[in-house]
């Protein structure tokens, strides 16, 4: 029998492991497999070659890599995680393949092809404390890379790592957000706008609702062009009445262009004018005045977006510009009170969506066919839910249920009417199947709707995918950095990470959603469960004291009856942690 070649060398090693892999195989092990397979042989492989490395061997659901350098090892697993991150984009959440990645510079044992000793054992290990979508590194590898490379690794401190005697000082790269870590955003690998709130010039303040809705529009048509990246409304406004540095709002949003203007309304009259300007370097592309009567005011919001789309992109199809030509009434006056229930939407106080919702409601009595209005409707009653502003439960449900089910029957090609639909079927009306159907219908209409996406994040949530969950919301995330309800986004992300086991990330991610909207109930059950369960007495004390502030009866059943939760073991994680935390079951 031939000797077997054994020897040992020094090696980068790293490993990486499919997040949910045991649930993918579940809902579908063929279509799993494929797209494993897939994404082995067009990404993986050729980005180990290019490094110099070699996949060692397939482990399941993971793969054992092997590199000359840690350099090398860190530079392939960096763009491993992008490029993964891209190709899940094109695909529903639920299929994404989301790695984690460890990895260890040591001796290895080589025989025959294959490797192993300390240095695999601790990439292994390193590996599970990798966040979806992040890096994980020992010390050693930190000390070869620091200073050769842009990434910024962040210190998580010593670990005892299982089996391992030794406890090795990791660094952790995440490619997803962290809670208040504001950093400078990266061009999209496509042409990339932000529409600033446009300058009422009307001379009367309580016209501000109009020219709002004339950005609202607009930016509603760019973000149907799949080639475009579009900043969501909430980021654009936080602008609004700002003194603007053009170069610095494009490095703030992560855009190349900027589209800023100004509408008057006098009478029947309305003008429009728009700029278009490149924010690397501040100069106008164009700049040009639209002038008509207040009937045409639809076909002149779509002469301003043809006329941006034909600045950036002068190979844009003309059926992407007919796309995006939908006027979503013929009725103006209709129109006119959608326009104003926006602007009350936003700011989350009970008065302002009192007002909302009644604007809606106007909008509805006088265009019965007006399915945007039918869905912002829809909306108010999951913020109302959300905020704890139920009066009548069962007549708000069945209400829901109305809008929501009118909006999806009326706007089978509306993104804003789909998504606020669905997430008023799963949030107040419970029907999670057919809103999340909804909301995923909608992404394939707009897929720069940062509205669907965080509903999508949401629905993930609660029907048990974490994972996928956080993967939608760092999404909506970078579609709208600057937005004004970034705590319902916060706060989705800290459950995620809840149910997911991570308390301590959940615990951070909550307080971040707290100290943006201290009342959001959501965020704070949370920060309290994932207290109690990290063994943070005090912190789970001081979460469960500001639920009292907000209502003093509140109990643990207040919690579970609020949120969707479709699996029975996050259930009662959420039970159990608010039990430990000092809330009274019922």
């Amino acid at each position: 029998m031939a000797e077997i070649l054994v020897h040992r060398r020094l090696a980068a090693i790293a490993v990486a492991d499919v997040v949910g892999y045991s649930r993918m195989m579940e809902a579908d092990k063929a279509g799993t497999l494929a797209l494993l397979k897939d994404r082995r042989t067009a990404i993986l492989e050729p980005v180990v070659r290019a490094h110099g490395g070699r996949v060692v061997k397939l482990m399941g659901d993971g793969v054992l890599l092997e590199f000359a350098s840690a350099v090398n090892a860190v530079k392939a697993a960096l763009e491993l995680q992008g490029k993964f991150a891209e190709a899940n984009g094109a695909i529903p959440g639920d299929r994404h393949v989301i790695l984690r990645i460890g990895i260890n510079i040591g001796d290895v044992i080589g025989e025959g092809s294959d490797i192993y000793g300390d240095g695999v054992n601790i990439a292994a290990r390193l590996e599970s404390l990798a966040d979806p979508g992040g890096v994980c590194i020992s010390n050693k590898v930190h000390e070869e890379v620091r200073g050769r490379m842009k990434a910024d690794f962040e210190d998580a401190g010593e670990q005892q790592l299982k089996n391992i005697s030794t406890p090795v000082r990791v660094f952790k790269y995440r490619v997803g957000p962290r809670p208040d870590a504001p950093r400078p955003l990266a061009l999209p690998d496509k042409p990339s706008i932000a529409v600033l709130p446009f300058q009422n010039m009307s001379g009367d303040p309580e016209q501000d609702y109009f020219a709002d809705g004339m950005v609202e529009e607009i930016i509603t048509a760019l973000s149907r062009m799949r080639w475009l990246f579009v900043i969501a409304r909430n980021s654009s406004f936080a602008y609004k009445g700002k003194a603007v540095d053009i170069k610095q709002i494009g490095r703030e949003l992560g855009v190349r262009y900027i589209l800023e203007g100004s509408v008057r309304k006098g009478g029947n009259r309305v003008r429009i004018t728009g700029q278009l300007i490149d924010t690397s370097t501040g100069s106008h592309l164009w700049a040009d005045r639209f002038d008509g009567e207040l009937a045409d005011v639809f076909e002149l919001q779509d002469q301003v977006t043809a006329r941006v789309v034909g600045a950036i992109g002068s190979t844009l199809e003309q059926a992407e510009i007919e796309r995006s030509r939908r006027k979503p009434t013929e009725n103006l006056d209709a129109y006119d009170y959608y326009l104003r229930g926006i602007a009350a939407l936003h700011p989350w106080t009970r008065e302002a969506n009192d007002e909302a919702l009644a604007m809606f409601g106007r909008a509805i009595d006088l265009d019965p066919l007006f399915a945007s209005a039918y869905g912002m409707a829809a909306r108010c009653y999951v913020q109302r839910k959300a905020a704890g502003w139920v009066g009548d439960r069962a007549r708000e449900i069945a209400e829901t249920s109305r809008l929501a089910r009118s909006a999806a029957e009326l706007g089978k090609t509306d993104a804003v009417a789909l998504c606020t639909a669905g997430m008023g079927l799963i949030f107040v009306v419970g029907d999670m199947d057919h809103g999340a159907a909804l909301i995923d219908q909608a992404l394939v209409l707009n897929p720069n709707l940062a509205w669907a996406w965080m509903f999508s994040g949401w629905a993930k949530v609660w029907r048990g995918e974490p994972e996928a969950a956080i993967v939608n919301i760092a999404y909506a995330m970078r579609l709208s950095p600057q937005d004004s309800q970034m705590f319902a986004m916060q706060g989705g992300i800290a459950m995620a990470h809840f149910f997911a086991g991570r308390h301590d990330e959940a615990m951070a991610w909550a307080e971040a959603a707290i100290r943006q909207q201290s009342s959001f109930r959501v965020a704070i059950f949370v920060a309290a469960a994932s207290a109690a369960l990290a063994g943070r007495t005090a912190e789970a004390e001081k979460a469960v004291a500001r639920l009292r502030e907000i209502d003093p009866a509140m109990r643990i059943s207040d919690a579970t009856g609020l949120l969707p939760i479709r699996r029975p073991e996050n259930l009662a994680m959420l039970t159990e942690g608010l039990r430990q935390a000092g809330l009274p079951e019922a």
